[in-house]
């Protein structure tokens, strides 16, 4: 089927076909816990549906999210029930659709977690049902990413539907018949990887609700669920007038004239008519039977009607459009991002809600991502290591379960209530503490029996006095080589530190700054890729001298005097500069504001400075439109968030630390907002002075305030600037005018980067959570990072969804400046690296110095390393089992054995992405060939990973901003740009 513009429209003169959706909108999370809605109505959903489908081969239904699907399966279904079920999916009337553990968000999410949770849900349906999804179903999500049908082209699927896009475009899309078109994601593959894709009609994905001749709503006969229990007499609130004799020529009526509004809009004769709504099916014997009758009643007077109807799933619609023979017009890689739905209601703002929500959730994954690649190297190398496999699978499958969960569009947004952020958090901190158990038991227990474990056999020495020693383990989860800085906090002022070798290693100490009873110890680490390393830090309240004491330097702070805001009209008199191999910042004195960056390499200087603004949102509706956990909407511009600022320089010869303290009134004791910034030293091969890291603390708020960290440079860049979309290609954003609202509709998410630029220089923010991001003015970059939020809208307060939260939140940014083509190479890189920091892990307490019997028996581990335009984006062990060849795995599912399996620990998931888009560098935007051949000699950047002969390697492969997925079997070879596997 070609896919070019064309104007005819199909079967004008035929009648209406209608494809009757039914489906349940089963959010995980939002209003109610998980638990909750299993027990009042997501459980009922299939149970029933899987019974009323049984009974009649006409109905159908789309499944949707796994999450709820996977916990019915394993805890509630019957034996019937499975049976049942692998029958209908068998003959293809419960359809599985998207196949992921829930309907992830297409804003503030990454892409590594969108992978994990499609991976996760499609894992499970493959094992259990030898199927694969073909279709999405993203009518939720609130607006959509240009990425998001990439993946799922990638992933396999002939069409993606979605729904949320900005009110006043789905309009004329409407009027002129164009809410279908082919997507071309990608800037870098274009036609390569394309999809159909359909956009809901302005009725979206619930059925329409009104009906004239009666005051319920109209075609939900079960009603609306009821929490926390569901009613004992089967009764619920607000059931739809039942199909009587009586009442189905009405029914009809309302339902036809639906239908032909609805084909008025699109060019073929079908109609998509979805049949269902949020938390509905629970009771799919009233539904069924109420809308057989009806649909019965429409086909025999079908030729009055000028419409036919029938059950269908996603498959049977888009078979029909597909044999319609049209051709379609394409769509080049723009999205559909920011969403409005109406002239005052910009969906900008969640962008930045639960901020701590959102910064629980990156980190673990990170964490997931280090154990996972720990245990894979584990196993290889250690198939009989003391390590039990599947406890370490059990912990690993938990922390997948809680960071796959928490994508879902009411849940990394910050759109739920109280209740389920806390849902989300418990079950991210309490998989995450296990995955910190099984990082320990791979690293400190011997590899095998004949070994000792990593800290060796030791015994104290006596009547010697000696420091405290302490050994911490640093892992980098990266496959390239790295030179980095990490913090350690310690008790005592004085601290050295040794290498597993037993040498001194470069480390700075000083006063912690959040706190007056610790000391942040730096220290420089050299790790290869997917190593780990041990340091010995020795600490001691008393000041010592000679080799013993290492390679460390005591910084002291600088305090500058308060300046207040009111008395500092002149500024720039008295800079004060702080400079590494890479950067001059000159800080006014005047303000103790940064006033100027210069980039040493080109000798260029840039105005920058950085501060701390506040929006004032309205809490009462009557009195203008509100802000709230959705919706970003400003009484008017920003202020300025502080009255006075305090600064404090460390200089070190790690690093130079500065410490701004803005304070909200000019005599208050304690500060509102900091900007901690630290300027690194050069240390390595590999330069490291270019980043910038930020941390900054805000909070607590007042009530209905928006904080953004306003940075304001001397850079032309016309208001326009560039931000991610979901950490997987960069987006320009110019800055628009609307007739209402100009300022929310042009903020946009930042997930993992975002940057301005003029002709000279680029300035580069990186991020270790998804923020909001704007730029209001010539040469600025503003980032939302904290909300406060109440109102007084009735729909709000019954859902307790009015966002009032009061936490301390501390965001990380890394900022680059310098030349377009220099910052090119770089920020892709530091985004993937601001993302997984190597992780450190303290394997004992602070206490008298222990000596080393015998050396540590084990010999390190081979260093990992992939070129520098690559990222290993995952190496796992998923332990789904099956057969590799398809038709054998279906026949092991139809046989009615038993079909529970233990899992597979010998099939390794590996991904590989080029982190460059097509012409973004002249040299690491080329294609890379890589060779992943078993034998060692045949594979010399990752001779790590040497599989027995008779192991599968099932390779998924990014190539140049893509990702391939082929079967086990395919030695894939990875040509950047061409989006092809070669067998080899």
């Amino acid at each position: 089927m070609g896919f070019f513009l064309s104007t005819s429209t199909a079967g004008e003169n035929e009648p209406i076909q209608t494809f009757v959706i039914p489906h349940s909108h089963m959010d995980v999370g939002w209003v109610y816990t998980i638990q909750e809605s299993m027990h009042a109505y997501a459980a009922n959903v299939y149970t029933s549906v899987t019974e009323e489908l049984s009974k009649d081969a006409d109905r159908r239904f789309i499944a949707v999210e796994q999450e709820f699907f996977r916990l019915w399966w394993d805890t509630v279904a019957t034996d019937l029930h499975k049976k049942q079920v692998r029958q209908l999916v068998k003959e293809g009337r419960l359809e599985f659709i998207i196949g992921g553990q829930v309907m992830h968000d297409e804003a503030v999410t990454d892409l590594d977690d969108e992978i994990l949770q499609m991976t996760e849900g499609h894992g499970f349906l493959y094992e259990t049902f030898g199927v694969r999804p073909q279709f999405s179903w993203h009518v939720d999500p609130f607006g959509a990413s240009a990425t998001t049908p990439v993946l799922f082209a990638l992933a396999g699927f002939n069409a993606h539907l979605i729904s949320r896009i900005d009110y006043d475009l789905k309009d004329t899309m409407q009027k002129n018949k164009k809410l279908q078109f082919v997507w071309r994601g990608s800037p870098s593959l274009k036609e390569k990887q394309q999809i159909f894709t359909h956009t809901m009609d302005q009725f979206s994905y619930c059925t329409p609700s009104h009906l004239p001749f009666s005051n319920s709503s109209g075609f939900y006969w079960n009603g609306v669920a009821l929490f926390p229990d569901p009613p004992k007499n089967g009764v619920y609130p607000n059931m739809s007038l039942p199909v009587t004799k009586e009442t189905v020529q009405a029914y009809a009526k309302t339902m036809v004239e639906n239908i032909k509004q609805r084909a008025a809009w699109f060019r073929t004769n079908h109609v998509l008519w979805p049949w269902g709504c949020d938390k509905q099916f629970y009771n799919s014997s009233v539904q069924f039977n109420n809308m057989d009758p009806l649909m019965k009643y429409i086909n025999q007077n079908s030729k009055e009607f000028g419409v036919t109807v029938q059950y269908a799933t996603l498959s049977e619609y888009f078979q029909a459009i597909h044999q319609s023979n049209l051709v379609w017009e394409p769509r080049g890689s723009e999205d559909f991002l920011p969403y409005s739905t109406e002239p005052h209601q910009a969906w900008t703002g969640f962008y930045a809600s639960r901020n701590v929500l959102k910064g629980v959730a990156r980190q673990a994954s990170s964490q997931l991502h280090a154990a996972e690649t720990l245990f894979t190297r584990y196993r290889v190398r250690f198939p009989d290591g003391p390590v039990t496999k599947d406890w370490a699978l059990d912990k690993l499958r938990a922390l997948r379960w809680a960071v796959s969960e928490v994508q879902h569009h009411d849940g990394i947004t910050g759109t739920e209530s109280p209740k389920v952020a806390d849902m989300y958090l418990q079950h991210l901190v309490q998989a995450t503490m296990g995955v910190e158990e099984l990082l320990a038991a791979l690293i400190l227990l011997p590899h095998n029996l004949g070994l000792p474990s990593i800290l060796g056999s030791r015994y104290q020495r006596k009547g010697v006095h000696q420091p405290l020693e302490q050994h911490v383990i640093i892992y980098n989860p990266l496959a390239w080589n790295t030179t980095t800085i990490v913090n350690v906090t310690v008790s005592f002022p004085i601290a050295a530190v040794f290498d597993d070798d037993g040498q001194p290693v470069p480390a700075q100490i000083q006063m912690a700054a959040q706190s007056n009873v610790s000391y942040d110890l730096f220290i420089v680490v050299e790790l290869g890729g997917l190593q780990h390393r041990k340091y010995l830090i020795k600490s001691s309240e008393k000041k010592c001298s000679g080799r013993k004491c290492g390679w460390i330097y005591e910084a002291k702070g600088v305090l500058f005097e308060r300046r207040n805001i009111w008395d500092s009209m002149k500024t720039g008199r008295r800079l004060l500069p702080v400079i590494n191999e890479c950067y001059k910042l000159m800080f006014d004195q005047d303000t103790n504001l940064l006033h100027s960056i210069t980039y040493l390499q080109e000798q260029r200087r840039v105005l920058v400075t950085q501060d701390f603004w506040e929006y004032h949102a309205n809490g009462d509706t009557k009195a203008g439109p509100i802000s709230d956990n959705y919706i970003f909407s400003a009484n008017g511009s920003a202020v300025r968030a502080y009255e006075a600022v305090e600064m404090e320089i460390i200089p070190g010869k790690i690093m130079t630390e500065i410490r701004q303290h803005f304070y909200r009134g000019e005599s208050d004791k304690d500060y509102t907002y900091s900007i901690t910034t630290r300027v690194p030293e050069c240390f390595g091969s590999r330069l490291r002075c270019h980043r910038l890291e930020q941390t900054y603390s805000l909070g607590p708020l007042r009530l209905n305030t928006e904080v953004v960290l306003r940075t304001s440079s001397s850079l032309r860049n016309n208001r326009t600037l560039y931000t991610d979309d979901n950490g997987y290609q960069m987006m320009e954003r110019r800055y628009r005018k609307f007739n209402n609202n100009t300022l929310a509709r042009n903020y946009f998410p930042m997930v993992r980067a975002a940057y301005i630029e003029d002709e000279l220089s680029r300035l580069v923010l990186v991020s270790d959570r998804a923020h909001g991001v704007s730029s209001q003015a010539n040469g600025q970059l503003e980032v939302m990072l904290h909300r406060r939020l109440w109102n007084n809208l009735p729909w709000s307060l019954g859902y307790n969804l009015t966002l009032n939260d009061s936490s301390v939140v501390r965001p990380t940014l890394w900022m680059m400046l310098g030349s377009i083509s220099v910052t090119s190479k770089l920020y892709q890189r530091e985004a993937i690296e601001l993302q997984h920091r190597p992780v450190i892990m303290p394997i004992d307490q602070p206490q008298r110095s222990w000596r080393e019997k015998e050396p540590r028996g084990s010999s390190p581990v081979r260093s990992v390393v992939l070129p520098p335009n690559l990222h290993l984006l995952s190496l796992s062990i998923p332990g789904w089992n099956y057969s590799s060849d398809h038709d054998v795995h279906l026949s092991h599912i139809n046989s009615g054995q038993d079909l529970h399996s233990e899992p597979d620990f010998d099939r390794v998931l590996l991904r590989i992405m080029h982190l460059f888009e097509e012409g973004e560098d002249p040299e690491l935007s080329k294609p890379v060939t890589i060779n992943l051949k078993v034998q060692q000699k045949h594979f010399p950047c990752m001779n790590v990973i040497v599989l027995q002969e008779e192991k599968r390697l099932q390779c998924f492969i990014f190539c140049a901003d893509r990702m391939l997925c082929r079967e086990p079997g395919i030695s894939p070879v990875c040509r950047g740009g061409t989006g092809r596997l070669q067998r080899t």
